[in-house]
């Protein structure tokens, strides 16, 4: 199964955008949304049935038996993270728990202790020979790449034999975008034509270098800045990189997504030219092609 990744350096590109289209033309049978801290693909894919919800357990967060507390004030005066007060009773903010033990390590009378604690929630729609898999993180929870791995597991673990997965990944480069990139076959960068599209579109490339990802860019909105567009495409063609298209700024494109419609389900300029970048995509990534590696630094 080959797992093509979309990715955007920062939020507001297109990315799930595309991620939907693409998943409507190629009519996948698995398909992921990884980005946990905001996931939204849900939004213009149609399921057939409920999800099926999965607590996921991240970092252990310190709980205080009060019973046996003797209020010695250790922890309060050893947490690092200021997540112990007073109040009569001491208390454990889970928020600013970061379940280091610290606390529980110090205390005389063993009053403190690490309990699991639930740090987001797996759903996985299975029916009729599709599989979706995403999650959403609990706020003040840091344990996003790690969910994101749990999401293609799950994706993976559920799927029957089939060709291609989609994964509709997060913005930036953090966590999340590097869990994403492990054991992704081909990254599609979707590049927004301003200055810090340009610089974050620059980062994510070099990331996948990292993981010896062949990776390939389309420019969204490009005729919002046809400088920064061109500078787009010389910059793919002098560093021999894989340009699959562009895509223009579409009202339409609004009205579909307003509607919980992907921009091909709608006769609209977008959805005409995100054909054009899939079909280029798709014969990519079951092509060989030259791939970067982490020493291939790029500079546009």
């Amino acid at each position: 199964m080959k797992q093509l990744l979309i990715l955007s350096g920062k939020g507001g590109t297109g990315k799930t955008t595309i991620a939907s289209a693409f998943i409507k033309l190629s009519k996948a049978k698995a398909y992921a949304d990884c980005d946990v801290d905001a996931p939204n693909l849900h939004l213009i894919t149609e399921q057939s049935s409920a999800p099926k919800r999965t607590d996921y357990y991240g970092l252990p967060k310190a709980e205080i038996n009060t019973e046996l507390c003797i209020q010695c004030d250790r922890c309060r005066q050893n947490c690092r993270f200021d997540s112990i007060s007073v109040d009569k009773k001491y208390k454990v903010n889970p928020f600013a728990c970061e379940g280091c033990g610290v606390c529980q390590a110090i205390c005389p009378v063993e009053a403190i202790s690490l309990k699991p604690a639930v740090a987001g929630e797996l759903m996985l729609h299975a029916k009729e020979g599709k599989v979706f898999s995403t999650a959403q993180l609990k706020m003040g929870s840091g344990t996003s790449g790690m969910l994101v791995t749990e999401v293609k597991k799950q994706m993976k673990s559920a799927t029957a034999p089939t060709h291609l997965a989609i994964i509709d990944g997060s913005p930036g480069i953090g966590c999340p975008v590097i869990a994403s990139l492990s054991g992704a076959d081909m990254v599609l960068m979707v590049a927004e034509p301003s200055i810090s599209g340009i610089h974050d579109m620059e980062r994510i490339i070099n990331t996948a270098a990292k993981f010896g990802t062949k990776t390939a860019i389309c420019i969204n909105k490009f005729d919002t800045n046809i400088e920064n567009t061109k500078k787009i495409e010389e910059f793919c063609k002098k560093q021999g990189l894989a340009f699959m298209g562009k895509i223009p700024f579409d009202a339409g494109a609004i009205k579909a997504i307003n509607n919980g419609q992907t921009i091909v389900d709608i006769n609209c300029a977008s959805g005409i030219a995100v054909k054009v970048v899939f079909n280029k995509t798709i014969k990519l990534l079951f092509e060989e092609y030259p791939v970067l590696h982490s020493n291939d630094a790029l500079h546009i």
